[in-house]
């Protein structure tokens, strides 16, 4: 399973131990997920995927099942990836892959190759993993989130913790957070869109991304602020 990168550095939590941790945490993760999104990117921008990609999108909206097939196996991979930000529950998350290719296939028309293809199925993968989100919020389910969790990162290197287990730490805390902030920190800072993709991602404007980012980074704050308080008392 793909891992998930972590990219996302609070610059205005209390001076005190959790900050220190959390911020070491995911500095030591920050590497790994750089060169992944460097990976994923070198893949959409190579010129013969691109030549691969338009001749079986024609092939397929022509009827020609096989093509499709090798658009899925072509970047299952890439969309798996994106929709791992939005669950790690193995069951969940492949339905949800599988819920993107149904969708982009009957979409496949209003594909014109203005971008690459990736570029086109992660904003599909976006919108099918938000829906999913609300779908979650509305069934009033949310992952129980302590900081007793926090006491098994190292206070000396934090950035030693198993990736797996700073990942799972990092996921039950942006479950506490409604979806449209989960959203904009997800791709921000998890994915490192920068604000122009994250824009194109969710269909906002770049003033709104900036806007909802800082209101969802305060959110986080004061979440993980709470928190503490309450381990506290």
């Amino acid at each position: 399973m793909v891992e998930y990168p972590i990219h996302l550095v609070f610059s205005a939590f209390p001076e005190n131990a959790l900050r220190i941790q959390i911020e070491g945490l995911l500095a030591g993760l920050a590497r790994s997920a750089a060169e992944s999104l460097s990976a994923s990117a070198n893949r959409e921008g190579a010129a013969v995927h691109v030549a691969m990609d338009l001749a079986d999108i024609r092939q397929s909206c022509q009827g020609d099942p096989e093509a499709y097939r090798r658009l899925i196996e072509r970047h299952q991979e890439y969309v798996g990836g994106v929709l791992w930000r939005f669950s790690r529950d193995r069951r969940v998350h492949e339905e949800l892959v599988q819920d993107v290719f149904v969708e982009a296939y009957l979409g496949l028309g209003r594909y014109h190759g203005k971008a690459p293809f990736a570029h086109w199925l992660s904003r599909i993968a976006t919108r099918v993993g938000y829906r999913y989100w609300k779908q979650v919020a509305r069934q009033k389910k949310k992952e129980n989130f302590t900081l007793q969790e926090w006491d098994q990162v190292p206070d000396d290197s934090p950035e030693k913790m198993d990736p797996g287990q700073a990942a799972e730490l990092v996921h039950h805390l942006l479950a506490q957070l409604r979806p449209r902030d989960r959203l904009v920190l997800t791709l921000r800072y998890l994915e490192g869109c920068d604000v122009a993709e994250t824009a194109r991602r969710i269909g906002w404007t770049r003033s709104m991304v900036k806007v909802q980012a800082r209101r969802a980074r305060k959110k986080l704050e004061n979440l993980v602020a709470q928190a503490g308080k309450e381990s506290i008392i």
